[in-house]
């Protein structure tokens, strides 16, 4: 006898994309998929949470690599030209992959270069181009140390957006739905109050830059503001603050999308950030680690 995803996640106190996960790495014994749909046998046991928390432990060696990274010489304009061109492309691949764009990596690099791709639509082209403009505006504004407001929410939102014309930098002011998230998206009506305190509480949090992050970025798609491009926004949101506080950017695999979207489920259903925040933490510390090794040599 089996049981479905969504009756194992409601016994086991744990979010159905949780349990696909541990299906798809073989972590419930006897588990199968048929089609799309797994199967699970009745008496399966919820396995242990393999999981460990490392951001308590990372942060005070992440803010020592900082201070180790302030100490070194400057990069050199080439050097700086090349980590930027290089991250870009793979910043700018992942985070529209993990929103469905289909163009690959090679294909990505390409339209940053200005050619066309065959058999691929015109949004995606425009979403890429749209990428690239958003976050070369994020690096305009670390310039001027601008400080996280809606007016430069949706600004970098109106560069994200450039498919569609008349939603760009509007809040949304239909409902919307998350398909298999945990979480619900406020009402039109709620999300400029929604914003306003998301704002208050990022600028007065006493947090580590780590964890208030991971709790802005959870929050700010929560509300999901926009009609769409919340994710890209996002998570350039989150890359502006980093390198504001003389951090490098982190960039968010597409192969890491289950384990991203996993973290807002604990959030949203355990209320625990700490997932989030592990991830970030995870990111942030191989980028330093580049960071580093460059000037090493």
């Amino acid at each position: 006898m089996y049981i479905t995803v969504k009756q194992a996640a409601e016994k086991w106190g744990i979010s159905d994309r949780r349990v696909r996960i541990l299906c798809s790495e073989g972590k419930i014994p006897g588990a199968y998929q048929e089609g799309r749909a797994w199967k699970i046998p009745y008496d399966a046991v919820k396995p242990t949470d393999g999981r460990y928390k490392i951001k308590e432990s990372l942060i005070p060696i992440l803010e020592e690599k900082l201070d180790t990274l302030k100490t070194r010489r400057s990069l050199t304009e080439g050097e700086l030209e090349r980590l930027n061109e290089e991250f870009v492309t793979e910043y700018t691949y992942n985070s529209n992959a993990i929103e469905g764009n289909t163009l690959t990596l090679r294909e990505t690099d390409m339209v940053l270069r200005g050619l066309t791709v065959e058999r691929k639509s015109l949004k995606e082209h425009l979403e890429v181009i749209g990428h690239k403009e958003a976050f070369d505006y994020v690096r305009q504004l670390i310039s001027e140390n601008a400080e996280i407001s809606e007016k430069v929410i949706k600004d970098i939102h109106y560069l994200v957006l450039a498919d569609k014309k008349e939603d760009r930098g509007r809040y949304r002011r239909v409902p919307v739905r998350i398909m298999g998230a945990a979480h619900e998206p406020v009402q039109p009506y709620l999300i400029v109050p929604k914003m306003e305190e998301l704002l208050e509480q990022y600028k007065n949090s006493e947090e580590d830059i780590v964890t208030k992050l991971a709790r802005f970025h959870i929050e700010f798609e929560g509300i999901h503001p926009f009609i769409d491009g919340n994710g890209r926004t996002g998570r350039l949101l989150v890359n502006l603050e980093l390198m504001k506080a003389g951090y490098p950017p982190i960039d968010i695999k597409f192969t890491d999308r289950l384990k991203y979207y996993e973290a807002f489920d604990e959030y949203h259903v355990k209320h625990n950030v700490s997932t989030m925040a592990d991830m970030f933490a995870r990111y942030l510390n191989k980028s330093l680690d580049l960071y580093l090794s460059i000037l090493d040599k």
